[in-house]
């Protein structure tokens, strides 16, 4: 199958949509809800379970199926029932697909039933978009198309998320909780509901110490912190920060930390050709905007950041730091470490890229 031309910034607009026509009361007779990020999809479950029927009425007009438990048959069977005492029979599948010749629901969705809808949350993949169930979906309801972000969409998503909830987030602690958790947006989401209901009340700002003491990821040994020390070439910072990494192997992993220090890297070597490029037309700097757009960043301070560190790495001494970066992502999966433990080879990195 073709992969999705659907980018996660399509699937939070769409999810934005579809979440505002809920709270509308504006309901599709069927709703696909497929792809492989499974925390927007949960949460339009959720918001369709809980606003299409009053709490008294799910009891006998809301019917919650599984993929593995259930044929195509019988989820027809109960889509064809009438609502008792209400305006609608509510019908969930879930773990969709688990479910064996889930394109026979084809006979339902080529004339859904106006008193019926039917929810179908199809989890890990999308379902084949060649098929008549998903063009029937598609034709007389809603398909969302969940997608998974890249590294440099998902602090953008989550600036907006935590502003949604009334509150805004300092760009280090930010940092801090995308370097530990990556981009996994369920989980992130969980962690960050944790966090703003320990928060005090009224608080309007999370910090790099609101993270470390509700989260437990320190506030001083972390990849923000180490990718700026590197940044700053400051040897003594950075290895301190590699000696407890290599103390604490599994909560920062080579493999995440040579990511971050690329993507530091990849930036800067952007940032530099963008200023050479500018010189060389003889046209003025690039402006703060310009630059968020080409390196994907959502703010000014992380601009300057890689501005001030432009004359300590230009791009000549960029290229041998990301042809070492290349190497040690091998490393961290195994491939001629020679048995060094994360700590070494960090600290080995460390020492290559700062003597550049």
């Amino acid at each position: 199958m073709a992969k999705s031309a659907v980018r996660f910034r399509d699937s939070v607009a769409q999810f934005e949509r579809l979440s505002a026509d809920i709270a509308a009361r504006r309901f599709a007779p069927v709703y696909l809800l497929m792809g492989d990020e499974s925390y927007f999809i949960d949460a339009l479950c959720d918001r369709l379970a809980s606003t299409i029927l009053g709490e008294a009425e799910r009891s006998f007009n809301q019917i919650v199926l599984y993929g593995r438990d259930t044929e195509p048959g019988q989820v027809i069977n109960f889509c064809r029932q009438m609502p008792m005492m209400g305006s609608y029979e509510v019908v969930i599948l879930k773990e969709a697909q688990q479910m064996r010749q889930i394109e026979k629901l084809s006979l339902y969705t080529q004339k859904p039933q106006a008193s019926t809808i039917l929810v179908v949350c199809h989890k890990e993949k999308s379902v084949d978009k060649r098929s008549a169930f998903y063009k029937q979906a598609a034709a007389c309801g809603a398909v969302f198309e969940s997608v998974r972000p890249r590294d440099y969409e998902i602090g953008p998503w989550l600036s907006g998320f935590i502003a949604s909830k009334g509150c805004r987030i300092d760009e280090k602690a930010l940092s801090m909780l995308t370097d530990h958790l990556g981009c996994d947006v369920s989980k992130i989401a969980n962690e960050l509901e944790k966090l703003l209901v320990s928060l005090p009340e009224g608080t309007q700002r999370i910090t790099d110490r609101d993270i470390e003491r509700n989260i437990g990821i320190s506030r001083e040994y972390n990849n923000f912190e180490l990718c700026k020390a590197v940044l700053g070439r400051d040897m003594a910072r950075a290895l301190r920060i590699a000696d407890h990494f290599g103390r604490n192997p599994k909560e920062n992993p080579l493999l995440v930390t040579v990511l971050a220090l690329f993507g530091q890297f990849r930036q800067l070597f952007v940032l530099n050709y963008l200023y050479w490029l500018a010189r060389r037309r003889g046209t003025g700097a690039p402006s703060d905007a310009e630059l968020m757009r080409a390196l994907k960043v959502g703010n000014v301070f992380a601009i300057n950041e890689l501005r001030q560190a432009m004359p300590r790495w230009p791009n000549n001494k960029v290229f041998g730091v990301l042809g070492l970066l290349r190497e040690y992502d091998g490393k961290s999966k195994g491939l001629d470490a020679g048995g060094a433990s994360d700590g070494e080879l960090l600290r080995e990195l460390l020492l290559k890229m700062l003597t550049i």
